[in-house]
């Protein structure tokens, strides 16, 4: 790596190119050594290692010149009167409050189908045609029809968690306890690429040819349908990284044991966190950009806006909702369903701006 950087410094006049290829090279680099730290730590020939530090003693030098300063400075306070122009700090205490406000979005449940599957709901989408995809806990994938029925129970190719369309007839889904993603042809049911991801992997979606993949509870990794990786984006998360959308080169996810749903760029800079009485698990994103989600802890659907400023309760128990787990999107019908946590029954929904 020093090797690496020391290339970067030689070059005279780089080009923008060639800076992106070296830096991508080091950060390859850095992720491999990474990689290999994490697969030796159960090896019996993984060895302790001491590090020395040689101290700088030029540092004394610069404490004992500032000991020699009776200050360093003045603070001068000036009163003005409040203005109504909105700051930055104001804007920013705004996202820490957060008080609901009015957005307009609409819900109204459709009909309520019994579909009783076998076990819990992992997670659940809609296809383009129409269709929906739920994904049993640990268990069966199933295909229902556009109005609920069940089509056919996909054949298994392992503990399956969740699932993310690629095209008319791809989807590719998570499994965790191989630490790999599958490729999946839905037209012939057969397997046609496995990406090894070597940690374990939850939470997928896929947008602008790119899959986003949450692993374990502090990483969402880019990557192409090739499993090469485009960026690692660094994240704080209580709970595993079940659930996510990737849009627009931004990255909305949900954390349920930390009563929040958080949104990061392309960077990894957290751009906002939704922190009110919440305990989030299913998410999608409408045409507008405002996230949907379903509040499995007390028994509700909110709308929080694409900003992450304001929100509105758009079902509640009141509405024969019961743990409502996960949901999901046609945003060629604006119309999806909502699935409770035991799989018992999907209420279809029609969602409406005003």
């Amino acid at each position: 790596m020093k090797e690496d950087l020391q290339s970067v410094t030689e070059c005279i006049i780089p080009t923008k190119l060639q800076s992106f290829l070296f830096v991508n090279q080091i950060e390859q680099n850095v992720h491999q050594c990474q990689q290999y730290i994490e697969d030796m730590e159960h090896d019996t020939r993984a060895k302790e290692v001491y590090f020395k530090i040689k101290k700088n003693y030029e540092i004394e030098k610069v404490i004992c010149n500032l000991r020699s300063f009776n200050s360093l400075g003045e603070v001068m306070v000036v009163t003005t009167e409040g203005t109504n122009r909105e700051t930055r700090m104001t804007r920013e205490a705004q996202v820490e409050s957060r008080k609901q406000t009015n957005i307009n979005v609409i819900m109204n449940i459709k009909t309520k189908i019994e579909i009783n599957m076998e076990k819990s709901i992992s997670d659940m989408i809609c296809l383009m045609d129409g269709r929906v995809i739920v994904v049993e806990l640990q268990g069966n994938v199933n295909l229902l029809t556009s109005d609920g029925k069940l089509q056919k129970r996909l054949s298994k190719h392992g503990v399956a968690w969740c699932v993310t369309q690629i095209n008319q007839n791809t989807i590719a889904i998570t499994y965790p306890h191989e630490k790999s993603i599958k490729i999946f042809n839905l037209e012939k049911e057969k397997v046609t690429k496995t990406i090894s991801i070597l940690k374990l992997c939850y939470g997928l979606s896929f947008s602008d040819n790119y899959l986003a993949v949450g692993l374990y509870k502090d990483e969402i990794r880019i990557i192409d349908l090739e499993g090469k990786q485009l960026k690692s984006i660094q994240v704080e998360s209580k709970s595993n990284l079940y659930n996510l959308v990737y849009c627009n080169d931004r990255v909305i996810y949900s954390d349920y044991m930390g009563k929040a749903v958080c949104c990061y760029d392309g960077s990894g800079k957290q751009i906002w966190q939704y922190k009110q009485d919440l305990g989030p698990w299913g998410l999608r994103t409408d045409t507008s950009g405002n996230i949907i989600v379903a509040d499995f802890e007390s028994t509700r659907i909110i709308v929080i806006s694409k900003d992450g400023q304001n929100s509105k309760v758009l079902m509640s128990e009141e509405d024969r909702l019961t743990d409502p787990k996960c949901i999901c999107f046609n945003h060629n019908e604006y119309s999806g369903f909502i699935c409770d946590d035991n799989g018992r029954y999907l209420a279809k929904f029609n969602l409406s701006h005003r």
